[in-house]
């Protein structure tokens, strides 16, 4: 975990409905805000930063409010030191497409980083019944919604989340993307110029290409795999399978102390609610201590009151910043699953080589006079007799098989080149984004539970101070001995 000063997180709030809050300080340490490292304090695969970046998503605007082409947009607004953004304080508005379009892009541009999700966009219009709604636009900033019965959850993350956590990356805070996301005056001309001229070079047709789906397909498993990578996904499934049992224990625990059906039974707030009427209706009946009793009934509402309060305030955002970092994480996984995919390429397409190297050794040796398939196997001996019988088995068509043979090897171990270097080159990315990730997933689960723990203290505080009221009132009721 991150020691205290190194808290850096804290910086963003909502607290202001129209503009970003800061704090007043500026820390130079920290995930995400750490300079440069120096090459001997670190090793090859630790992260660096080059200056902080502090986010923010505040003020949500109804657009073309009585037009068929309405939507919500938000103002993002940042504070950096970051020498690639024109302004230290730069900010926009943007709807929630262009997030989309951020989202997508990133992933493309950097297939080895581990871009965050985003929260879904149609689930909570289905939830509140209109997009444009105050309480649909400020539910998708804070992302503090509830759903169903079934599920009283949203599974989605907050917009402001996933901007946190793009700036937290040393390698996604400087893209040329994201400085234009907070600061272009025409973003849409811009996504016009990235769509036409995407970053790094054009991908060009090669032997990969031609090669079918059967040969690398998704059922297919690395042979030698990394014993670095094995050790990362059993620390990725125990970490999601802690997070999955936190999230479905304490969903259980939300329901049953605010599930917002009476009827379940399960409804502890319900329950200190008509325990409160039961105790005035006592208080008719008991004509010398009604008033304390009115009192006693009106201290079990406040305490349901309270129960609901903690309850949408410390439980539901500790469920959903936990939901969110699982999604994290399952975006973590599919970083390790493609390095996986780029070793595969190779071990792949170093057999396919082998394969071909093989058929013209075969072919060769029977132009020389020797055994021909002769111990290559079944599917050499038949290939042989198909030759024969369309009376291509003579040397002038084995010299041309072995010409084209020839110019698909010098192909395909060019290929192998490539994919052998792209695959280590992705390995090395790999091992440095999983630094990233760890500093990422450290600071916000302290975070987390920070959060929840001072959530809970301040429940059992004021809990604490409704009884102390009672206790005075409970005391001057006159019993006779």
């Amino acid at each position: 975990m991150l020691n205290d000063d190194e808290d850096v997180f804290d910086s963003v709030t909502w607290e202001s409905p129209t503009a970003p809050v800061y704090a007043d300080h500026t820390p130079s340490t920290g995930p995400g805000y750490r300079q440069s490292i120096d090459s001997n304090e670190s090793g090859p695969h630790d992260p660096k930063w080059e200056g902080h970046l502090i986010t923010a998503v505040t003020d949500p605007q109804k657009e073309l409010a009585e037009t068929k082409d309405a939507y919500v947009s938000y103002l993002v607004s940042a504070k950096t030191n970051l020498p690639m953004f024109s302004t230290s304080n730069p900010s926009a508005r943007r709807r929630f497409q262009d997030f989309v379009f951020l989202r997508e892009h990133l992933v493309k541009d950097f297939p080895a980083c581990v871009v965050p999700p985003l929260p879904g966009k149609h689930r909570l219009e289905y939830l509140t019944g209109d997009r444009f709604s105050p309480e649909f636009m400020e539910r998708r900033r804070l992302e503090y919604v509830h759903t169903s019965l079934e599920s009283p959850l949203s599974n989605n993350v907050s917009l402001n989340r996933f901007l946190q956590r793009l700036a937290r990356h040393p390698t996604l805070q400087r893209a040329t993307l994201v400085r234009a996301f907070f600061e272009s005056s025409e973003w849409n001309v811009h996504m016009h110029q990235h769509l036409a001229h995407p970053p790094g070079p054009e991908p060009s047709p090669g032997i990969v290409d031609n090669i079918t789906d059967t040969l690398l397909n998704a059922f297919s498993r690395v042979r030698k795999p990394d014993e670095r990578f094995l050790d990362m996904r059993e620390g990725v499934d125990k970490f999601e399978d802690g997070l999955v049992l936190s999230e479905r224990l304490w969903t259980r625990v939300r329901n049953r102390t605010t599930d917002g059906n009476p009827e379940s039974g399960e409804d502890l707030t319900a329950d200190y609610h008509d325990m409160a009427v039961a105790v005035q209706g006592l208080g008719f009946l008991e004509s010398g201590i009604t008033d304390p009793l009115n009192h006693f009934s009106n201290t079990l509402l406040e305490f349901s009151a309270l129960l609901r309060h903690t309850t949408q305030t410390t439980t539901d955002p500790f469920l959903i910043q936990l939901h969110s970092l699982l999604t994290y994480s399952h975006a973590n996984r599919a970083v390790l699953k493609l390095r996986d995919q780029k070793q595969l390429d190779f071990e792949e397409l170093s057999d396919y080589l082998s394969g071909v190297s093989a058929e013209r050794d075969r072919l060769a040796a029977i132009i020389n006079g020797h055994a021909g398939s002769s111990g290559l196997g079944l599917g050499s001996y038949l290939k042989d007799r198909v030759d024969a019988i369309r009376g291509a088995d003579d040397d002038r068509s084995r010299v041309e098989k072995m010409k084209k043979l020839d110019v698909k090897i010098k192909e395909l171990q060019d290929a192998v080149t490539t994919a052998h270097e792209t695959s280590d080159a992705f390995s090395d990315e790999t091992l440095r984004e999983q630094h990233v990730f760890q500093r990422a997933k450290e600071a916000e689960m302290k975070e987390m539970l920070g959060n929840f723990a001072d959530g809970q203290i301040e429940f059992y505080k004021a809990a604490m101070e409704e009884w102390d009221r009672i206790i005075p009132v409970i005391q001057r009721i006159h019993v006779d001995v």
